[in-house]
């Protein structure tokens, strides 16, 4: 019984549309109410009513060291005892600033937000600004966060509880984006040639995410490179999710590609809200107050979550962590397969590293068209029976399954135990 979480929820309804502060936490798509978070440690989270969950959620990605990492906890302690925010330049956010840019290839110099959401924004209007052009291009699917320009045809939230965009996005600006499938390079040609002295940028999720996991075909990302500079647009890499998580320099480092602007946030501030986007100095120098464009945040730069983000970006320069998470990643996905295999239940499993996804169809997921073939419904007996059993997935067959390096030998045989329990029930 989750009879705390449950009082919980109906109290929450009460004064939070909804009853969560973000839409995929409510459950609707698998049909729960969701437990209510007490504490975490590692890659265990307990409720309310005591019961403990192996955690795949990582709180969507930043917690890639696992919870209250003691290196992390120790310099938020510390930033804390010096204040929380000052409204005024830190010698802390500079040392984040060079750490990004000596960690990401394509980084010249970046600028700290709040959130992934901020980060999109300020790249989209830094691109517009910068070439003087309306239009943008992303891909169907992709989640760039909520700002309106970015509504159009996304994947995540919007996706799992089917809504056609947003009410509230003004239909004269959504005529600015252009909406693409992904993988899908013949398609941005036509809009090129159609639309392309007026394309200010082509924003991708370099590994979508916000679909389930989508690979990328390298032809596709590689040809982005080359039509936005035959077309003098800014190639934007959302790297929200996978900048960290694939690699020290993200995804750009992995696929050897260089955007010329990248957005960030998640693993950047060890748990607490940030963001960032950065790219060439040419563009960024275009920033208020050095250049024309503006953008402006009172807890930009927090000392705070700065000092959680720097721990841990130095821990993760460490050691061989993205081989270990690698090396988890192909074990857990590959187990899991396995066990669907044997069950007779049909899944196409997408993995990228430490980041993958369950499809329950047998067709090749390439782009969000495909992706909506999972059976949703068999989706929700699975997830159901994991929760049952301890295993804290993501509420949705459009979200990701996150690893952290807490999770450790014994927890991925446990959950692939958990999973062939699952596929029998189906």
């Amino acid at each position: 019984m989750n009879k705390k979480s449950e009082l919980l929820f109906q109290k929450a309804r009460k004064y939070i549309p909804g009853g969560v502060n973000s839409p995929v936490r409510a459950g609707k798509a698998v049909g729960i109410d969701p437990p209510f978070i007490a504490e975490a440690t590692g890659c265990l989270i307990t409720d309310v009513d005591g019961n403990e969950y192996i955690d795949y959620i990582c709180s969507w990605g930043p917690m890639i060291l696992g919870h209250t990492h003691p290196d992390i906890i120790r310099a938020i302690k510390e930033s804390i005892k010096r204040g929380t925010s000052f409204g005024a330049p830190t010698g802390v956010e500079v040392q984040m600033a060079e750490t990004i840019v000596d960690m990401v290839p394509s980084i010249e110099m970046v600028r700290m937000v709040n959130s992934g959401t901020e980060a999109t924004m300020s790249a989209i209007r830094l691109a517009r600004g910068f070439t003087v052009r309306d239009k943008i291009i992303k891909f169907d699917g992709c989640y760039h966060g909520h700002a309106d320009s970015l509504l159009v045809s996304a994947g995540s939230g919007v996706a799992t509880l089917g809504i056609p965009g947003s009410p509230g996005v003004p239909g004269d600006l959504a005529k600015l984006t252009i909406s693409l499938p992904f993988n899908n390079l013949e398609s941005v040609v036509r809009a090129f040639h159609r639309f392309g002295s007026d394309i200010a940028a082509v924003i991708v999720e370099p590994v979508p995410a916000n679909m389930g996991v989508i690979i990328p075909d390298m032809d596709f990302l590689n040809g982005l490179r080359k039509i936005t500079d035959e077309y003098g647009s800014i190639l934007i890499f959302d790297e929200v999710i996978s900048g960290f998580r694939l690699a020290h320099g993200g995804a750009q480092e992995l696929f050897d590609i260089m955007p010329d602007l990248t957005c960030l946030g998640k693993i950047i501030g060890g748990g607490l809200p940030v963001g960032a986007y950065g790219g060439k100095k040419e563009i960024m120098s275009r920033m208020a107050p050095e250049g024309d464009v503006y953008q402006a945040g009172t807890l930009s730069g927090n000392p705070v979550a700065m000092a959680a983000g720097l721990a841990t970006l130095n821990i993760l320069k460490q050691g061989n962590i993205y081989e270990e998470l690698e090396k988890k990643g192909r074990v857990l996905f590959s187990g899991i397969e396995e066990a669907a295999n044997q069950a007779g239940v049909q899944v196409t499993v997408n993995r990228v590293g430490s980041l993958g996804s369950i499809f329950f169809h047998d067709q090749p997921v390439t782009d969000f068209h495909s992706a909506n073939a999972t059976n949703a419904d068999i989706f929700s007996v699975y997830f159901k029976s994991m929760l049952e059993q301890g295993i804290y997935l993501a509420p949705s067959p459009y979200e990701a399954v996150f690893l952290s390096t807490a999770h450790t030998e014994d927890i991925i045989k446990k959950t692939i135990k958990c999973a062939k329990t699952a596929f029998s029930a189906i």
